[in-house]
C-alpha cells in the first residue's frame, strides 16, 4: 500500500536552477512548520547529500554503498538492478528531528542504465520490467512509512532521463525552479511535452500491469514554479533578468498549464497562483550554508538581514506547499 506522505520533486532538466539549495530549504521550513520530511537523493551527483552531511560521513557511506551494511539508495536498489531479489529497506539518515534523508549514490547511474530495459520490459508486460521500473518507489515508500513522513521530496538531477522520468512519475506534485535567463525559458517548452509523453506512456503500461503489482501513480500536478537567483538593486530586480520575468510567466501558462489541461482535461490552477515564491540571490549565505550543511536561515555568521528574508520567504513556500497539497 502506498504511504500517505505527498511527493514531490524539483525538476528542471536545465542544471545550474539551484534545485538542491530549493529543496535543503523548503525541508527545513516544513520541519520548522511541524511537518515530517523524507528527503531522497536520487540525483546521481549527491549534491544533496553533500549539502546535508559532512564530507567524512558521505565518504564513509559511498565506500560501504556496495556492502551488505550499504545505506545509500544504491544499497536498497542494488538486488533489483542485480536480478538477485527486490530492493533491500535502508534506514535513512538523520538529520533533524523531523528530517530524515535517504542518501544518494554515484552508482545510482547504473540503475539508471537499468530503467531502459525495465521500461521497455513493463511495455511488454513482463512482471521483472515492472518491478524493476517501481523498484524506486517501493523503496521510497518502505522508508516513508518507516519514518511515517509527512512529505517526500525527491532531489533530481538535471537531464530528461529514464530516472527522472520514473521520480516524476511517482511524484504527486512537482515544482519547477528557472533561473532569469533565456535557457530557463526555453527549457520549459521541453519539460512539458515529456512529462505528458511519459505519463502517457505510464497509462498504457497501467492498463496492461497485473493487479497485484506495486504501481507508481503517473499523474504528477503541477504544483507551482520558483524564479530565483535574481539580484535585487534598490528594491527591485536587476534590469536584464527582469525582462525574463515575465517571459517565465508566459512560458509557465503556455508550456505547462496549458499543455497539462489539454493532455489531462484537468483544470489548471490560474496563473497567478501558479507563482510558489520568488527567490532571490542571497550571495555568500549560499556557500556558508552549503559548508555548515544547514539552511539559509540557519548559518552562523552570514548576512543577518538575507538570512531572516530567507527564512520569511521559505516559511512562505512551505505553507502553500501545506495548503495546495491537502485541498488535494
Amino acid at each position: 500500500m502506498r504511504h500517505r506522505a505527498r511527493r514531490i520533486t524539483i525538476y528542471n532538466h536545465k542544471g545550474g536552477v539551484g534545485k538542491t539549495t530549493l529543496m535543503v530549504n523548503i525541508a527545513a521550513a516544513l520541519a520548522h512548520l511541524e511537518k515530517r520530511v523524507l528527503l531522497v537523493d536520487s540525483d546521481p551527483q549527491c549534491n544533496l547529500t553533500s549539502h546535508l552531511l559532512a564530507s567524512e560521513v558521505v565518504d564513509s557511506l559511498l565506500d560501504e554503498s556496495d556492502s551488505p551494511k550499504g545505506n545509500t539508495l544504491w544499497s536498497s536498489l542494488k538486488p533489483v538492478v542485480e536480478g538477485t531479489g527486490t530492493f533491500r529497506h535502508t534506514q535513512p539518515v538523520k538529520i533533524s528531528q523531523r528530517r530524515m534523508l535517504l542518501p544518494g549514490d554515484i552508482r545510482l547511474s547504473e540503475f539508471e542504465s537499468s530503467l531502459h530495459d525495465f521500461w521497455l520490459a513493463s511495455l511488454g508486460r513482463k512482471v521483472r520490467g515492472l518491478r524493476g521500473t517501481n523498484a524506486l518507489s517501493e523503496s521510497v515508500n518502505a522508508s516513508a512509512a518507516a519514518f511515517d513522513a509527512d512529505f517526500v521530496l525527491y532531489d533530481a538531477g538535471p537531464n530528461i532521463g529514464p530516472l527522472n522520468r520514473t521520480i516524476l512519475l511517482d511524484c504527486d506534485f512537482f515544482i519547477i525552479p528557472a533561473a532569469c535567463d533565456l535557457f530557463s525559458v526555453r527549457a520549459l517548452s521541453t519539460l512539458g511535452r515529456s512529462l505528458v509523453s511519459w505519463m502517457e506512456q505510464w497509462a498504457t503500461i497501467a492498463d496492461m500491469a497485473p493487479d497485484e503489482v506495486y504501481m507508481m501513480p503517473g499523474t504528477p500536478n503541477f504544483l507551482g514554479y520558483i524564479p530565483q537567483s535574481f539580484r535585487v538593486y534598490g528594491g527591485s530586480v536587476n534590469g536584464e533578468q527582469s525582462k525574463y520575468l515575465s517571459r517565465l510567466e508566459f512560458s509557465v501558462y503556455s508550456d505547462i498549464l496549458v499543455v497539462l489541461e489539454n493532455a489531462t482535461k484537468r483544470k489548471a490552477m490560474g496563473l497567478s497562483e501558479a507563482k510558489l515564491g520568488e527567490v532571490q540571490s542571497f550571495g555568500n549565505n549560499v556557500q556558508i550554508s552549503q559548508t555548515q550543511h544547514t539552511s539559509l536561515w540557519g548559518i552562523k555568521g552570514g548576512n543577518g538581514e538575507l538570512k531572516a528574508k530567507a527564512k520569511a520567504l521559505f516559511e512562505s513556500i512551505a505553507k502553500k506547499i501545506i495548503d495546495r497539497t491537502q485541498s488535494e
